[in-house]
């Protein structure tokens, strides 16, 4: 049994950290996340005491997931966003908490002097030595007023002095959901949108909340929860499936302050799979985007023992290795079977990330192409100037006949040619790419780049593979775009994301990824957008180090 939504004393719940974790093996949880609002403070107290038990060995030791509940504002709404996994260390996630502390120090004392001046005398000074660690919410304040006599009960707290129209509320200092997102992710979390259910919103304005902020990065939805409804949990796994979210789900358990709710069971009917938390820890591992010639093989196109092992170990561990390349798809496959570098939950960026390809499901998860009519005026003007150039349909070259160019080509590039007449018209579909090649003179290629600027404008865009490839590709497409699009797809932070690569085509990808690699042999513009640079170059095996590094 898992909780995901856990409140302590150092915000607004009755049971210590201490107490959470003897209460957590009483309920026989195997793990569950601390997520108090707006302050991390309890959990080196968890921490701290589950090692000790741990030493001891007495019993088992639920998993403590480090967590957060930030308190945010949407519209006039509150909107809470919750932190899984946080790095709570991490030094800029601490500043912010620090400031946050700090406004929230100054409202709770102007609503001390507002209550003071309405007759009811309580003193923040008081309070904190009441609840001494523990961040002072108007639940404290109310909790106070009636153990002190000054108001009859909770409610009567709130609704004559602490409620949100009240003549004592003072309004928190409050971040947007997207801001909270932003932040959970530097903390390298997993951010969640809480109880949506509770925010009262139309279908349709929750979903403009949830496509808001799943555009900033927001990966998980808390599907289960305490209170909801068997409908209510059916409408947030629609929401989530529509826009590729993760589950979570917890009780938001409070101790005293929330009676009805218990550890892990909220109500009594709460349970939580350990399937969600399995999906949630696979984000904690790495995918690592490689580049193919220049960076993965070798320069006779090979894999080296050496790296196929330690790519095994990597895939073993759960890591993601996914083959990034110009190449067309036909000839990645290729690579892939003949080198002995397939493993399960692989996908393949190819064609400069024109095409994403499932290798489980056997098919395409992402495609652009370049329209037909776009393909007939660009190779009729790389025809005007002399210039080889083909296309591609899923399987096969499309091309006018065999050439020095493609022979060069095909050399590495197994596919088989369809040769004819009008290639433009031998692909109604589109193109994924059209390859551009001269052998000798790279200036020549620039210079055709250079006269279809005008022409192509936000539709098209050309770079570099190697001095002899241009690569014509659509606009939309690049690795940068589909190392993204694969991020989310696979439930990743871009934090979690390393892209290796040697040659023009590769630095969009670096630039996107959490951490960008240039190998040795790399390109000076390459090693320029990279975050490290390797100390050897592809042929001798230079990515091991990063692997070594990045994914044990």
């Amino acid at each position: 049994m898992i909780d995901l939504h856990v409140h302590s004393t150092c915000s607004d719940g009755t049971y210590t950290p201490t107490e959470l974790i003897d209460y957590a093996i009483e309920k026989n949880l195997t793990a569950f996340a601390l997520t108090d609002h707006d302050t991390v403070d309890g959990l080196a107290e968890a921490f701290s005491y589950a090692a000790a038990l741990q030493e001891k060995g007495e019993k088992p030791i639920p998993e403590i997931i480090p967590g957060i509940e930030l308190s945010t504002e949407y519209h006039g709404r509150d909107i809470h966003i919750v932190g899984l996994f946080i790095n709570y260390k991490n030094r800029e996630f601490s500043d912010y908490l620090r400031h946050f502390v700090e406004s929230r120090e100054e409202r709770n004392r102007k609503m001390c002097e507002l209550l003071s001046a309405a007759g009811i005398p309580v003193r923040y000074e008081e309070l904190l030595a009441e609840y001494p660690d523990s961040v002072i919410t108007r639940a404290h304040f109310a909790r106070f007023m009636v153990e002190h006599g000054l108001v009859k009960s909770r409610a009567e707290a709130f609704d004559r002095y602490l409620g949100d129209h009240a003549p004592c509320f003072v309004p928190r200092e409050k971040v947007t959901p997207a801001q909270a997102v932003e932040l959970i992710l530097k903390a390298d979390g997993i951010p969640v949108l809480a109880h949506p259910i509770l925010y009262g919103m139309s279908q349709d304005k929750l979903e403009q909340l949830v496509q808001e902020i799943k555009a900033i990065g927001l990966m998980g939805i808390e599907a289960i929860y305490s209170t909801y409804t068997a409908a209510d949990e059916r409408q947030i796994r629609r929401l989530a499936a529509q826009y590729n979210l993760l589950l979570s789900g917890g009780s938001d358990f409070h101790g005293a302050n929330k009676p009805d709710i218990d550890l892990g069971t909220g109500r009594g009917k709460l349970y939580i799979p350990d399937s969600v938390l399995e999906d949630l820890r696979a984000t904690r591992k790495n995918l690592l985007f490689t580049d193919m010639d220049g960076t993965l093989l070798l320069n006779n196109s090979t894999v080296s023992d050496t790296m196929r092992e330690t790519l095994n170990r990597m895939t073993a561990a759960g890591h993601h290795l996914i083959l990034s390349s110009g190449r067309p798809l036909p000839s990645i496959l290729e690579v892939r079977e003949k080198e002995h570098i397939a493993y399960p939950n692989m996908l393949i960026l190819s064609n400069n990330g024109a095409l994403v390809y499932d290798c489980d499901r056997d098919e395409a998860i992402y495609e652009n192409r370049i329209a037909q009519s776009d393909i007939a005026y660009i190779i009729a003007q790389a025809e005007s100037r002399g210039l080889h150039i083909h296309g591609y349909t899923a399987k096969e070259i499309v091309c006018h006949g065999m050439n020095a160019e493609l022979a060069f080509y095909t050399s590495r590039i197994h596919m088989p040619l369809k040769c004819v007449e009008d290639i433009a018209a031998a692909l109604p579909q589109g193109s994924f790419k059209l390859q551009c090649i001269h052998l000798t003179d790279r200036s020549v290629l620039e210079a055709f780049r250079e006269s279809l600027l005008d022409y192509c404008g936000d539709r098209i865009q050309m770079i570099f593979s190697n001095e002899q490839y241009l690569e014509i590709l659509p606009a939309d497409a690049g690795k940068g775009n589909a190392l993204r699009f694969i991020a989310d797809f696979l439930h990743a932070p871009l934090s979690h994301t390393f892209a290796a690569g040697d040659a023009e085509n590769d630095i969009s990808m670096l630039q996107a990824a959490g951490t960008g690699i240039a190998m040795a042999n790399a390109q000076e513009a390459v090693k320029k957008a990279a975050d490290i640079i390797t100390q050897k170059s592809n042929d001798e095996n230079g990515l091991i180090e990063i692997l070594d590094r990045y994914f044990q």
